[in-house]
């Protein structure tokens, strides 16, 4: 998930000028959709341009690699932008060690490439990972690393996408293209709360994507802010590694057995939904959490009055999948503490009164979409960084323009409008190819440079 930095990719060069695509113009060249290219100084802003012969796929986290390899299937050529060094990035450097996917792995596997026999149900971090980068090899995806991008925007004059990259070391590549696909998911950047006195506190103050670990924190007492499912394993490993957290719980959070009579909890729930409406799906789902779990208003979690999958439908806020914490929320070896007040050093004071003595503190406050920081388009996406129309028709845009990863439904959802975009580009592609009659290119030539 990510954006973008230069490699040296042998496929792949950048030749400083403007002149050449001068001379290009000259001996008639033509942009996909057949407009020369008349005024190439216009065009080309910068002095190095990349002209793209297919889509622009921005973040090479799953949702991108899904759809990077669907184009694959289809013949059509495309370059994948990774701001990071690695596919993934989320996964591979802002996860903490215990993480483990909260589904059943055929919930969670890509297109047209299944997770091995040999995984167990629920793979480890490290298990997702060596998939990920075994689904790119098999694929033959080859992101751009190391380039983030600092702007894409419609050209409309020559009906063009100009995305424009950065690396580490400063140097700036602009790419022309006619379809961009962002990918950059919907936990692209961390969100870190402005709390009254956080910068007086004093002590260690991390966000959980910096979390590795509790083995540092024996003996410390540790708050958690959040109470999602990262703030719930995080004080479990905390807990697990005799640190003694205390979990801020500061509005409702439905949680839900991880399975059901030996059944995953969300496979249950999407077989009943194919006869069942989504309100008595919840139903039925409550009433089996309340069998299994009993009543956990009393130990400080209440729930919302709004069903579990009706919440993740309408406001995108997943539920917890129990996997231990409750129990040690149970023997108060997670205290369980209302909103907060103000900290001070040393010290933190919650909404109740109540002042607690704390070393470290962990910010599980999530993450949000990046796209308004550099997408710059106002129709097709919101302020708040998600496609305007609702599931299921928010992954195609204007222009050439479309989205994947930003479902709220995971990686079934992201696959789901991978799908659909590869296929909906690649009948483009090849419809505009035999307007031409060109000889189709290999990948080797999806980038012409200039």
């Amino acid at each position: 998930m990510g954006f973008v930095g230069r490699t040296h990719n042998p496929d792949v060069g950048v030749q400083q000028g403007v002149g050449d695509v001068t001379r290009q113009a000259q001996f008639g060249a033509s942009t996909p959709r057949g407009h020369p290219v008349s005024h190439p100084t216009q065009l080309f802003a910068t002095a190095r341009c990349v002209w793209v012969n297919g889509p622009v796929i921005v973040g090479a986290g799953p949702s991108g690699l899904a759809v990077a390899a669907g184009l694959r299937e289809q013949g059509v050529p495309f370059v994948v932008l990774e701001r990071a060094d690695c596919i993934a990035s989320l996964w591979q450097k802002r996860t903490y060690d215990r993480l483990k996917l909260h589904l059943p792995k055929q919930f969670c596997q890509l297109p047209k490439f299944p997770f091995p026999d040999h995984y167990p149900e629920y793979p480890t971090k490290r298990q997702f990972i060596e998939y990920l980068e075994s689904y790119a090899r098999h694929f033959d995806i080859n992101p751009q690393f190391n380039e983030c991008v600092q702007s894409a925007k419609y050209d409309e004059a020559c009906r063009l996408w100009r995305v424009k990259t950065v690396s580490p070391d400063g140097s700036e590549v602009e790419y022309i293209c006619q379809w961009l696909v962002v990918a950059t998911g919907e936990n692209a950047e961390r969100v870190v709360p402005e709390i009254d006195g956080l910068k007086e506190f004093g002590g260690e103050v991390i966000h959980a994507c910096d979390y590795k670990s509790g083995e540092n924190y024996k003996g410390k007492k540790v708050l958690v802010v959040g109470c999602g499912n990262s703030g719930m394993e995080v004080s479990l490993d905390l807990c697990n590694h005799d640190a003694k957290p205390a979990m801020v719980v500061r509005s409702s959070v439905h949680v839900l057995p991880r399975e059901i009579f030996g059944k995953s909890t969300f496979e249950l729930a999407m077989f009943m939904l194919k006869w069942l409406p989504l309100w008595l799906v919840d139903k039925i789902m409550l009433v089996l959490a309340w069998m299994i779990l009993g009543n956990m208003q009393k130990y400080g979690l209440k729930r919302p009055s709004t069903g579990p999958l009706e919440l993740k439908n309408t406001q995108g806020k997943t539920p917890v999948l129990d996997i231990g914490a409750l129990e040690k929320i149970r023997s108060r070896e997670i205290q369980v503490v209302p909103g907060i007040k103000r900290f001070s050093c040393g010290m933190v004071e919650l909404v109740n009164g109540q002042t607690l003595e704390i070393d470290s503190v962990v910010l599980a406050t999530g993450y949000r979409s990046n796209v308004p920081y550099w997408l710059q388009e106002t129709e097709f996406f919101s302020k708040n960084g998600f496609p305007n129309a609702p599931f299921p028709n928010g992954w195609k845009g204007k222009a050439g323009l479309y989205a994947v990863g930003f479902t709220r439904r995971g990686l079934s959802g992201a696959s789901a409008d991978a799908m659909k975009i590869s296929q909906d580009i690649a009948k483009v592609w090849k419809d505009d190819l035999k307007q031409k009659k060109q000889k189709v290119p290999t990948h080797r030539r999806c980038i012409s440079t200039f």
